[in-house]
């Protein structure tokens, strides 16, 4: 079970997104592998919405491959149903970056899917951890 850290988020950033035809399956539920896809856009948009993109972040010499992943599925997604896909950190990363996801409609005031990703920040060359770059503890201080 994804267990949030029970203290407040230092930042938090909400996308919403609309789920599409080919994204569900034959019961008409959003297909279950679809959320990872869903968390990478709102993790996206969050870091886009501070001014810092994954595109400067390679630039710069970062990668930031996902180490690992839980998630709850609580109540399924349907066909065209508006999602409200909120991200929260927690902590400040170090090397890793703990993010932490919510996804509500307005169906109920449950979540219907909860959602942990760890990534960690590498060397583009080496491909070793390496420490968060400035660029985005910057953006995390300024919140």
């Amino acid at each position: 079970m994804v267990r949030f850290p029970e203290k407040p988020p230092l930042f938090r950033y909400q996308h919403v997104l609309r789920s599409r035809y080919g994204e569900t399956d034959q019961m008409g539920y959003v297909y279950y592998g679809r959320y990872p896809e869903f968390f990478e856009v709102a993790r996206t948009e969050m870091l886009r919405s501070a001014g810092l993109t994954y595109s400067s972040l390679e630039r710069e010499g970062f990668m930031l491959p996902v180490i690992s992943m839980e998630i709850d599925y609580k109540q399924p997604l349907f066909y065209d149903e508006e999602m409200q896909i909120e991200v929260k950190l927690f902590d400040a990363p170090v090397i890793r970056l703990h993010t932490y996801y919510e996804i509500h409609t307005t169906r109920s005031e449950e979540s219907y899917v909860n959602g942990r990703v760890s990534l960690c920040f590498v060397n583009a060359e080496t491909r070793k951890p390496v420490k968060a770059p400035a660029t985005l503890l910057n953006m995390l201080n300024e919140s």
